[in-house]
């Protein structure tokens, strides 16, 4: 087609100018489509590390302040000691039936790992034997029943050489006993329960009977399939809190969908911003089309006057608009992907949530956007060519 070629003809010989438009939407494109790859994979990491606890309610003794935190200073009875009683537990285990309600003690201890070791700190949760399948799953080893045995995060396995059948003293100076570590549990990262991974684990009656206490720290509640988290939450709350506030009650489900909701807002905002560079280019075609359009006064007005109409000549500058905009955008959408595989390692350290479908969504945004970018924007400059008049554009000088 005639006024197609006449349009590629054009930006060829300004090249310098068409390829600096060009660029723009490019920048635009990148900006928009990367930084929403890299919300999009952040939100992916972060559901990876939480999928396991996306299932609790977690209950501690209320703090005062209305946060969630281990122990604080209520009103009532099980507040006042900052721990939640066995008859506090067994309220909580009978409303929330046929859900496993998990009871949870916690400390910090010394202990020594091996002869002659240094001695570290680390957190010690004492569970039910029964109860550990239902909450942890092993990366090795197997699942301790004995006082004289414990589990360990993959975490301080790793960074303490401790493996299975290793023996780890508590206390200072030994004097709270050895356990044997029988099972080394897998990676949990992030957790809203019991963080785990740089952590140990023994039954309930080694630390009830080490400790002197058997007050629990936290209950977590493992809510079965097909159950509403958030009716189960409103039970605890209608059971617990009768009278004076005695329990915070956490559904972890409803707070990852407000730090999704989050991380979804940040991203908006962030390309949003690149969506402003998207616009400056916008500008930058408009005012090339706008020289162009000027330039060529006298030969718009030849063509005219040989019969061409004026959708041909609105057509061959909007012809101009759409080869800026369509190569200058899928020039950006391949930028933008080796752009985001490049903030994926640098940030998150990995780049395996790169590889997704969900991903192709802000590349798609960002080459359509800066399409319809270009097109709106060579419109006035088109509209304007179209309508000079032939005999004052064949004055022009």
């Amino acid at each position: 087609m005639i006024f197609w070629e006449i349009a590629k003809r054009n930006l060829r010989l300004h090249l310098l100018r068409s390829s600096l438009a060009m660029l723009g939407i490019v920048i635009g494109v990148v900006a928009i489509a990367s930084m929403g790859i890299l919300g999009n994979s952040l939100v992916l990491s972060i559901s990876d590390s939480l999928h396991t606890v996306g299932d609790s309610v977690i209950v501690s003794p209320y703090t005062g302040g209305g946060g969630f935190g281990q122990g604080g200073g209520g009103a009532g009875a099980g507040s006042a000691s900052l721990k939640i009683t066995d008859q506090q537990f067994q309220q909580i285990k009978r409303v929330v039936a046929p859900n496993n309600a998990i009871p949870v003690l916690q400390t910090a201890e010394a202990m020594k790992i091996g002869v002659g070791s240094d001695t570290i700190v680390a957190p010690v949760y004492g569970l039910d034997p029964e109860d550990v399948p239902r909450l942890l799953n092993l990366k090795a080893g197997s699942f301790s029943t004995s006082d004289s045995g414990c589990l360990v995060g993959s975490r301080f396995a790793e960074d303490h050489n401790v493996k299975v059948g290793s023996r780890i003293s508590m206390g200072s100076d030994g004097g709270r006993g050895t356990l044997r570590v029988t099972g080394i549990i897998e990676e949990r990262g992030i957790s809203f329960d019991i963080s785990t991974d740089s952590a140990l684990v023994v039954t309930k009656t080694w630390f009830a009977g080490t400790y002197e206490r058997t007050d629990y720290d936290t209950v977590v509640v493992k809510v079965n399939q097909g159950v509403d988290s958030a009716a189960v939450k409103t039970l605890i709350e209608k059971q617990m809190n009768k009278r004076d506030r005695v329990v915070s009650v956490m559904d972890s489900k409803a707070t990852l969908a407000t730090i999704f909701s989050a991380f979804g807002s940040v991203t908006t905002f962030v390309s949003a911003i690149g969506g402003i560079s998207m616009i400056v280019a916008g500008v930058s075609i408009f005012n090339i089309m706008m020289m162009s359009v000027t330039e060529r006064i006298k030969e718009i007005g030849i063509m005219r006057s040989i019969g061409t109409q004026k959708r041909e000549v609105m057509s061959m500058f909007m012809y101009e608009a759409a080869i800026l905009g369509v190569v200058g955008s899928f020039i950006g959408g391949v930028s933008s992907f080796i752009a985001g595989y490049a903030i994926s390692a640098l940030i998150l350290n990995s780049t395996k949530y790169l590889f997704v479908w969900s991903n192709a969504i802000p590349i798609v945004e960002g080459v359509v956007f800066g399409i319809v970018i270009s097109l709106i924007c060579g419109i006035y400059p088109a509209w304007k060519a179209a309508n000079l008049s032939p005999i004052e554009a064949m004055r022009h000088e």
